[in-house]
C-alpha cells in the first residue's frame, strides 16, 4: 500500500471481480488505494439490485474504519425471461448456470438482455453513503463463447462490439463497456473530487 493514499476497501469474496475494479483503479490517477476484503456481508433477496447493495453495506458499517464500497449486479433477460435471473443471478448462476438459462431461452430468435450494477460507497470523511448505477444493454448468445470473464459472460453479447461474448473481450475492453465498468467510472469520478 502506498502511504500517501488512503486505504479503500472493495468488499467481495469474487477475485474475478477484484482484479477487474483493480485494474481500472490501477489506470487511474486518485488518491486511494484499493485493497480487497472478503468479510462477509449480509445478503437479502429484494426486488432491486441497489436494495441489495444498501442492506449489504449496511451490515458492515461498524466493522471499517476506512471507507468501503460493495457491489451488487444483476443479469436481466428482458425477453422472453422477463427480466429473470434480475436480482436473483447469483443464485441461478450457482443452480442452473449459463446452460439453464440457454434452454430457458432455445426457442426465441433474438432474446434481449441487460447487465446492471451498482456501487455501494461507504465514505467514512462524510459518514455517508453514495451509490453509483451502470447498465449495459444487449442480446444472448445461442452459444458459450469465449474464456475470459466470469458468470453470466459467455452468453452476453453487448450491443456496443456486437459479435464478441463479455466472455472474448479483454479486460480492458469489458471495463470500457461494462456495466460494472460504467458504475466504476462513475465512482472514480466522485473519488478524484474528494482531497
Amino acid at each position: 500500500m502506498n502511504d500517501n493514499k488512503k486505504p479503500l476497501y472493495f468488499i467481495t469474496g469474487n477475485d474475478h471481480k477484484f482484479d477487474e475494479v483493480y485494474k481500472s483503479f490501477r489506470e487511474e490517477n486518485i488518491n486511494f488505494d484499493l485493497l480487497q476484503s472478503k468479510i462477509e456481508t449480509l445478503e437479502i433477496q429484494a426486488n432491486t439490485i441497489k436494495e441489495v447493495a444498501e442492506f449489504k453495506i449496511k451490515s458492515v458499517k461498524e466493522i471499517f474504519k476506512d471507507s468501503y464500497f460493495v457491489e451488487d449486479a444483476g443479469f436481466f433477460v428482458e425477453d422472453p425471461l422477463n427480466g429473470f435471473p434480475g436480482v436473483y443471478s447469483s443464485y441461478a448462476f450457482k443452480t442452473i448456470g449459463n446452460d439453464g438459462i440457454l434452454k430457458m431461452i432455445d426457442d426465441y430468435q433474438s432474446p434481449r438482455a441487460r447487465f446492471e450494477a451498482i456501487i455501494a460507497l461507504y465514505y467514512k470523511p462524510t459518514n455517508s453513503i453514495h451509490y453509483f448505477r451502470g447498465e449495459v444493454k444487449g442480446s444472448v448468445s445461442k452459444l458459450k463463447r469465449g474464456t475470459a470473464g466470469f458468470g453470466f459472460d459467455p452468453i452476453f453479447i453487448p450491443d456496443e462490439i456486437p459479435n464478441k461474448t463479455f466472455s472474448e473481450l479483454s479486460t480492458k475492453e469489458k471495463n470500457q463497456i461494462s456495466h460494472r465498468g460504467r458504475a466504476l467510472a462513475k465512482l472514480i469520478e466522485f473519488l478524484r473530487t474528494q482531497v
